[in-house]
């Protein structure tokens, strides 16, 4: 009962047109910033190209004799295909941007879960990571998109995520997704092994206080819970990885005084306006708590383990993870774009490694990482065992 109002609460809300103006509001916030900085540059906050990672070697970096018919089994070389689904921090808005007009660009291809630029040489994204084990390896965005602009799967890839999405609308990218896949040429869709990233909440926690029942912990996760169910009935052999929503109280910190972390202020008023130590802020952060609890509890119950041929993990790295640091124990804004929120590509990269790391670390013993600015060494598949 308590679900079905949901539902329908959700259903006139999104019927009568009511929508947050939190990306609107973003897009004049920034209009306004590049009124004072015009096209200043600001390439610290760039990735060199002339920076390139060493090779990561493992012992064994090659894929099944066989296809594998179990979840339990797939090795990172049997997977074929990789997605993405989720928000701004999955379409990597402003990652690469040098100067406050090119925030609102989606730099897709250095996305942390689905980025597909270059190689593991030129940037450490899981599909590149994965590309040293599988080459052939299909569905890491190729390039850059501007927010609420056509754009193609030749630019974006598998990586349907949508900048500014709540967690209302991810049952539509569930259904986009298993739309592309069925579609999409040269895929084999019922044999092919997928690897599909997950990460959404944020928004719904940056909106709580302006829809106490819309963006509810219980909302959120009767979402997810749909989004889930459907790629559960729908999407053979493949492989969810859920990541754990981050404490978003952290990102008060994250706040140098310039006019871009201001823009925290348009795009996330809920968590920034309220008075330190206030109910409103308290009551936040309870939610947060609840997001967390509610998805380990979802992702735990058994509702997704009776298949042999799907799995739903819950990556947890960034469940406790503390804003970055410099080694003087001020915030380290180079983990951060111009509006001192979503993340450059140092530090999608360091998701990127954190992610890859609990896909091969056991439950239980899965690392939860303290801070984006502590140095994460990336493992390789363990010998005796080497799967996902």
């Amino acid at each position: 009962t308590q679900y079905l109002f949901i539902y329908i609460y959700i259903y006139i809300y999104i019927l009568c047109g009511i929508c947050s103006d939190r990306w609107e509001a973003y897009v004049k916030g920034v209009q306004d910033y590049s009124s004072l900085y015009g096209s200043r540059d600001f390439s610290e906050k760039v990735r060199r190209e002339t920076t390139l990672h060493p090779p990561l070697q493992c012992p064994d970096m090659g894929p099944s004799p066989t296809i594998p018919t179990s979840v339990e089994k797939v090795k990172a070389a049997d997977v074929k295909i990789v997605a993405a689904l989720g928000d701004s921090i999955t379409t990597a808005i402003g990652a690469n941007a040098s100067n406050v007009f090119q925030l609102v660009n989606e730099y897709r291809q250095l996305s942390w879960s689905i980025g597909g630029y270059g190689t593991f040489a030129d940037v450490i994204t899981l599909p590149n990571i994965l590309k040293l084990f599988n080459p052939d390896l299909v569905g890491g965005a190729k390039n850059k998109t501007r927010h609420k602009k056509p754009h193609t799967l030749n630019e974006t890839g598998f990586n349907l995520a949508v900048t500014g999405a709540n967690s209302y609308e991810f049952p539509a990218q569930a259904r986009n997704l298993i739309h592309t896949l069925k579609t999409y040429p040269g895929i084999n869709f019922a044999e092919d092994w997928k690897l599909v990233t997950i990460f959404i909440g944020a928004n719904d926690l940056c909106d709580y206080c302006k829809n106490k029942t819309l963006f509810s912990a219980d909302s959120f996760i009767f979402n997810l819970t749909v989004t889930l169910d459907m790629l559960y009935k729908e999407l053979p052999r493949a492989i969810i990885n859920m990541v754990q929503l981050i404490h978003l109280e952290e990102l008060r910190v994250v706040n140098d005084g310039s006019f871009g972390c201001w823009l925290q202020r348009s795009f996330c008023s809920c968590l920034v306006k309220p008075a330190k130590n206030s109910t409103e802020l308290q009551e936040l952060l309870d939610q947060n708590n609840q997001f967390q609890v509610n998805l380990e509890y979802l992702i735990g119950s058994g509702r997704y383990d009776e298949k042999n041929d799907f799995a739903v993990v819950l990556q947890p790295f960034l469940k406790t993870a503390n804003a970055p640091r410099d080694e003087n124990g001020t915030i380290d804004y180079s983990y951060f774009t111009l509006d001192c929120f979503h993340f450059t590509v140092k530090g999608h990269e360091q998701l990127a490694k954190g992610l890859w790391n609990n896909m091969f670390q056991p439950e239980g013993a899965k690392v939860e990482i303290q801070s984006l600015s502590n140095p994460i060494q990336l493992i390789c598949p363990p010998v005796v065992g080497p799967y996902i």
